[in-house]
C-alpha cells in the first residue's frame, strides 16, 4: 500500500467498505479523499447516525443493539414496525430485516448473525429521495438533486430528475446535504439519501461518500456528471457545471433481464435503442447474475413522468414485452 501511495499524487475509492486502516497508511504519503475519517465513520451505520444526529440533521431515531435482550428493549422503546440492521458491511437491502412485532425480535437477532447491529424506527415515507454534493479542497461545493429514487426488492430500480417534491421540501434536502458534507469535510462526493416523510419533513437514511447509483443520470442529464466531478474535486481542480440538459430519467439493468422469460442470453439491445434518445451504459461485467446490477438505461424527456415511461419502456423492449 505504502509503495502504491509513493507513486500517486491523491487517492480515492468508489466503494466505502474499505478497512479505514488502509487509508491511514496511504495518508501519510498523499492526501485520500474524502479522507479516511469520514471513510470510518460512513462504513458503520451506528457511528454514521450518531455523527449526523450530535451536529443536529434529521435522522430516523435508531438504538445501538449487541445482544437479544438489548434488541427486545429497544423494540419497546422505538415501537413497532422497526428496521434491524447490521452495524457494518450492508447495501442494497443487505443486512437488514423489519421486525414486526415484538416476539419477533428474537428471529431477527438470529437472522443477522452479528455482534453488533442498529435498530431504526420504521418511516411512514412519502418518497425516497437523494442529494449528491461535490466539494472541492477550498470549500466550493456543487449540488445535484433531489433525485427521487424507486426501489424494487430493496435495489434501486428508477430515478428521475426533477424529483417533483413542493420547494420547501426540496430546499430543505439541499440544505440538510450541504450540512451533512460540510460536517463530515468532506473533499469528494457525497451522496445523502432521505426519507421524505407524508408529513414534509427530510430525514437522512444513509450516506455514500463516492458517486452513487442514483447520480448515474448524471452522464446524461446533466453538464458535468458525477465521476467527472469527484475527478475535479479530489485533484483540487475548478468543479464543472452542474446544470441540467431537463427532466430525466435512469432505469437500472439487473443480471435478471438475461435471465427474463427463459431467454438466458444477451438483450435485445437494438430493441431498447430503437427509441429516440435513449442511452445504454453497460459496466463491462463478464458475468450476469440475478440481482447484480450490470448497466443502465437514461433519456430525457419533456417532464420527469415522461423521461421515466422512455426508459422503463425501453428496458421492457430488452425482453420482448415492449
Amino acid at each position: 500500500v505504502a509503495k502504491f501511495a509513493r507513486g500517486v499524487s491523491v487517492v480515492t475509492f468508489e466503494f466505502e467498505n474499505v478497512p479505514s486502516a488502509t487509508t491511514g497508511v496511504i495518508d501519510r504519503y498523499c492526501p485520500v479523499r474524502p479522507g479516511g475519517n469520514v471513510l470510518h465513520t460512513t462504513q458503520h451505520r451506528f457511528r454514521e447516525k450518531s455523527f449526523f444526529a450530535s451536529h443536529g440533521l434529521p435522522v430516523t431515531p435508531f438504538r445501538r443493539v449487541t445482544s437479544l435482550p438489548e434488541l427486545e428493549e429497544a423494540v419497546a422503546d422505538l415501537g413497532i414496525p422497526a428496521v434491524l440492521k447490521t452495524a457494518a458491511w450492508g447495501y442494497d437491502g443487505k443486512g437488514q430485516t423489519i421486525i414486526k412485532s415484538s416476539a419477533d425480535a428474537a428471529r431477527a437477532w438470529a437472522e443477522l448473525k452479528t455482534e453488533e447491529a442498529i435498530l431504526e424506527a420504521f418511516i411512514d415515507y412519502e418518497c425516497e429521495v437523494s442529494v449528491i454534493v461535490a466539494r472541492g479542497p477550498s470549500g466550493e461545493t456543487a449540488t445535484y438533486g433531489p433525485f427521487r429514487n424507486q426501489h424494487s426488492n430493496h435495489i434501486l430500480d428508477v430515478t428521475t430528475f426533477p424529483a417533483g417534491l413542493p420547494t420547501p421540501v426540496e430546499q430543505a434536502a439541499l440544505e440538510v446535504a450541504r450540512e451533512a458534507t460540510l460536517a463530515l469535510d468532506v473533499v469528494g462526493i457525497l451522496c445523502i439519501e432521505f426519507f421524505v416523510t407524508r408529513g414534509g419533513e427530510v430525514m437522512i437514511n444513509e450516506v455514500a461518500p463516492r458517486p452513487h447509483n442514483s447520480g448515474h443520470l448524471t452522464i446524461d442529464g446533466h453538464v458535468t456528471c458525477q465521476f467527472e466531478q469527484q475527478v475535479r474535486a479530489v485533484c483540487g481542480l475548478p468543479l464543472g457545471s452542474n446544470r441540467s440538459h431537463g427532466p430525466c430519467a435512469m432505469a437500472n439493468l439487473l443480471g435478471d433481464v438475461w435471465f427474463a422469460e427463459g431467454l438466458g442470453g444477451e438483450p435485445r439491445w437494438e430493441q431498447a435503442l430503437e427509441l429516440p434518445g435513449v442511452k445504454l451504459h453497460l459496466y463491462g461485467k463478464q458475468e450476469a447474475r440475478l440481482g447484480r446490477k450490470m448497466g443502465h438505461l437514461t433519456a430525457l424527456g419533456a417532464t420527469a413522468e415522461e423521461a421515466e415511461g422512455i426508459v422503463r419502456g425501453a428496458r421492457e423492449r430488452l425482453v420482448g414485452r415492449g
